[in-house]
């Protein structure tokens, strides 16, 4: 128990397993005894999904931790600038139903003080229009920052859409290359150790058996450790969270055209359609519950959103839903083999990196310390997911659409007691930062504001608090319209920045 914690063995590759090994490796440099080494073995015979192409802002120090030029990283991963997220038609459908969740955070943390501000000074503007620089007329196809700028500094918050087959290509190169890190290119046939004790190795087919003091869990849906050889049972959302099939394609673009810089979210009859603009090429996905919409009529969403009947199309499938816990005994899960919840929200990728992060921050020095952590991790973690579930099922019941699939959605029976009860709450006044319990908050409360009255819920100010703040609140929203102006001026647009990056830099 008390042996160090040195050899840590990765399974699998794609951006759980790369970020992993990345974070890991940067934390913990030093690959002498004295340190740790990390290997990552990557089966010949899984493809990457290659469908995770939106991130959050956490991305930015992800790959500067890593030691990645942002030049670098946009222009190998055909990426480019998001900075958040446009939903259209979820609330009733009609043509002027569109609102924005941004990443910028409002003028004032303090909600109550917002909403008085924004029903007294600019009650014909939407709400995030009216609060947060970042959303504004005109500025969809924005960078948010200038050439000039530092790496990962821009004007305003910002994460990217990207190629992800690309992005895990290039953390392979740069973390094997430049940070120390074993790559096995082989395929696991067997894990070896009891299913009561610790994992000893692993089995693989052309280099025999890899052994480690701890081991990651990046297999995807298979979970082949922590799910397969431990048995950690999953669960499943989908009672909650309708949408189990998404219909993706990609569609070529112009090198003139327009990149927007938020995901659009659009909604149908049955679940919704991202549409994500890279340098290149838009990813576009018609996401559906299979229990009220067919895949031959998931096609024709497509065909009839993209305008072509020739583009090449493929289905996924998944089921929204997370292991009871992450971590056991010497085998952590992170990425799909830790779970996958729909799409919506794009909280695949930061949930990696919030894993790997936490990892990378307590690794355990010897085996004796690590239940200590692993339970820590576990009770963190249950938490964030619970949270992303409540946070993505918002979007749904604040719906008027009258569909079957919506109506549905609506269900009490659908809908956590948790989130059942704090709507009930909301009505009365808005979400505060007291009513989620964590520090570091997978959505802060800002997020559920942007949500709840971008698709029209009252925005019922506490009935006896008395606003203190409405001076300070005017000054600032008459600053915030300056910036949004200047910012329409005097920043590049998305295609503009990019544009110059095609030249490897020197």
């Amino acid at each position: 128990m008390n042996k160090r914690v040195r050899d840590i063995v990765i399974i699998g590759g794609g951006t759980a397993g790369w970020i992993t090994a990345g974070l890991l490796a940067a934390r913990h440099p030093d690959r002498s005894s004295h340190g740790i080494s990390i290997t990552l073995i990557e089966s010949p015979d899984i493809p990457i999904i290659g469908v995770g192409e939106g991130t959050w802002p956490t991305i930015r120090k992800t790959l500067s931790r890593m030691g990645i030029k942002e030049t670098d990283f946009l222009r190998d991963c055909e990426a480019s600038f998001k900075q958040g997220s446009r939903f259209d038609g979820w609330v009733d459908g009609s043509e002027s139903d569109s609102y924005h969740h941004p990443f910028e955070l409002p003028v004032s943390q303090k909600a109550n003080e917002l909403l008085h501000a924004w029903k007294t000074f600019a009650p014909e503007r939407s709400f995030a229009e009216a609060i947060c620089v970042q959303a504004a007329p005109g500025h969809d196809g924005m960078a948010p920052r200038q050439r000039t700028m530092p790496d990962f500094v821009g004007a305003m918050n910002y994460a990217y859409h990207l190629d992800a087959v690309k992005l895990s290509a290039l953390l392979r190169e740069h973390v094997v290359n430049k940070l120390g890190v074993t790559h096995i290119f082989d395929h696991v046939t067997e894990v070896v150790g009891a299913k009561t004790d610790d994992i000893q190795g692993v089995k693989t087919r052309e280099n025999g058996e890899v052994a480690g003091d701890l081991f990651i869990d990046c297999t995807g849906q298979k979970s082949l450790l922590l799910g397969t050889h431990y048995g950690v049972g999953f669960v499943d959302q989908s009672h909650i969270l309708f949408n189990d099939s998404a219909i993706v394609t990609q569609v070529p673009m112009d090198e003139n055209e327009p990149i927007l810089s938020q995901t659009v979210s659009t909604a149908h009859e049955a679940g919704w359609i991202w549409d994500i603009g890279l340098t290149k090429r838009r990813g576009v996905g018609c996401v559906y519950s299979s229990a009220h919409m067919t895949d031959a009529r998931a096609e024709e969403v497509v065909r009839e959103y993209t305008g072509s009947d020739e583009l090449p199309l493929r289905k996924l499938t998944f089921t929204s839903g997370h292991r009871e816990y992450f971590w056991h005994r010497n085998c952590l899960a992170i990425g799909l083999s830790a779970g996958f919840l729909e799409p919506l929200e794009a909280s695949a990728i930061v949930l990696v990196e919030l894993s790997a992060e936490m990892l990378a921050e307590n690794l355990p020095v010897t085996r004796e310390g690590m239940k200590l952590e692993a339970d820590k991790f576990n009770a963190v973690f249950k938490y964030r997911w619970a949270r992303i579930v409540d946070f993505l099922k918002l979007h749904y019941v604040l719906s008027k659409r009258t569909e079957p699939y919506w109506e549905d959605n609506r269900k009490a029976e659908t809908i956590t007691d948790r989130l059942r009860g704090y709507l009930d709450v909301w009505r009365q006044r808005p979400p505060a930062a007291s009513d989620f319990e964590q520090a570091t908050e997978i959505f802060p409360a800002a997020s559920y504001h942007f949500i709840l009255y971008g698709m029209g819920s009252p925005a019922t100010v506490h009935p006896t608090l008395k606003p203190v703040l409405l001076d300070a609140m005017k000054v600032q929203m008459q600053k915030l319209v300056r910036k949004q102006k200047a910012f329409a001026a005097g920043l590049p647009t998305n295609r503009t920045l990019l544009a110059g990056l095609s030249k490897p830099s020197t």
